[in-house]
């Protein structure tokens, strides 16, 4: 009896080993929790490309929408551990959604890190038919008319709608959050003109605010950013403190083999790398962190720092899932 599962567990790590020598042998999916063409997505697509030549398979892109994130966030936990699923996420999907919605895992014992991706400054945009020409009229406006001000978000825990708890808590004003399933249909109704704002990440705005189609008031960061370099910073612009960032993230459901993950991480960074990967995150207003901050250990040890972080503000304010 010993002998046989002895035997079994030989041809069973004989199984797993031969595995990951031929993986990827097939297409490989990247869930994106959010609408296409928001800025998820937009990273998401920009790095299936390269990764593809990388892993000789084609890396495609599942956008799950729904409930701020934690939808698609489930559905990258939940799949099978083999490496042909990779989750996508951020702040939002990724910590804030831990500590408001009633999730069936863990997000950080049930996931696999595998690499930080970039992050990206906020930035202020309004529909160009809003009064305000600067942030100082915004605040006013937005102080006469509390509660009454539409602004758009990709969800309840959203980056975007955290960036938003943020500002009311910062600038004592109260907004009216306006819900939907990704920033890229919420971009859509503010340059139609359906909504007034959104506290948006630069990587969707950049396209619009360049185009004229919209107005941006102020950037979160601590300095201008080289694509839109007339916005002034929120301390330039007489909010100071006011500075947050949305950082993107990729995982693996729990227990992926330990090869199988490090082709995978070897691929993320081979295309963060990447020239043409680089500028065009830049063109986004985004910033690659430095190889040693790429890897899974990294992303682990950062994922742990921002949920405490993050947790104890979200509850403070009261955030529930609608």
């Amino acid at each position: 009896m010993r002998r046989a599962i002895l035997v079994a567990a030989i041809l069973a790590l004989g199984i797993t080993g031969a595995q990951a020598q031929t993986y990827p042998s097939r297409p490989i999916t990247i869930i994106v929790p959010f609408a296409a063409g928001g800025p998820t997505d937009v990273i998401g697509r920009a790095l299936a490309e390269k990764m593809r030549a990388s892993l000789g398979q084609p890396v495609l892109i599942e956008n799950v929408t729904g409930a701020g994130g934690s939808i698609g966030a489930t559905r990258g936990a939940q799949a099978a551990p083999d490496g042909y699923t990779i989750s996508m996420g951020n702040t939002g999907t990724h910590v804030a959604a831990g500590a408001i919605y009633p999730l069936k895992f863990d997000l950080l014992t049930d996931l696999e890190p595998l690499a930080l991706i970039a992050t990206n400054p906020m930035v202020i945009v309004t529909k160009n038919g809003l009064p305000a020409k600067n942030l100082g009229e915004l605040l006013a406006l937005l102080k006469a008319n509390a509660g009454q001000v539409p602004t758009g978000t990709a969800g309840v825990g959203s980056a975007t709608h955290l960036a938003g708890i943020y500002f009311q808590a910062v600038t004592g004003t109260r907004l009216n959050f306006v819900p939907y399933r990704g920033t890229g249909p919420a971009m859509q109704d503010l340059v139609a003109g359906q909504i007034d704002m959104i506290i948006d990440q630069a990587s969707n705005s950049m396209n619009q605010i360049k185009a004229g189609s919209i107005k941006a008031l102020a950037v979160s960061g601590e300095k201008r950013l080289a694509g839109l370099p007339d916005v002034p910073t929120a301390d330039e612009a007489g909010l100071p403190g006011f500075q947050v960032a949305v950082w993107n993230a990729f995982w693996l459901p729990k227990a992926t083999p330990k090869e199988v993950s490090s082709k995978l991480n070897a691929a993320v960074m081979e295309a963060l790398a990447d020239p043409t990967v680089r500028q065009r995150l830049a063109d986004l207003g985004l910033e690659i962190p430095p190889p040693a901050q790429q890897t899974p250990e990294a992303l682990g040890k950062y994922h742990k720092a921002e949920a405490d972080k993050w947790w104890p503000i979200i509850k403070a304010a009261n955030i529930k899932a609608e």
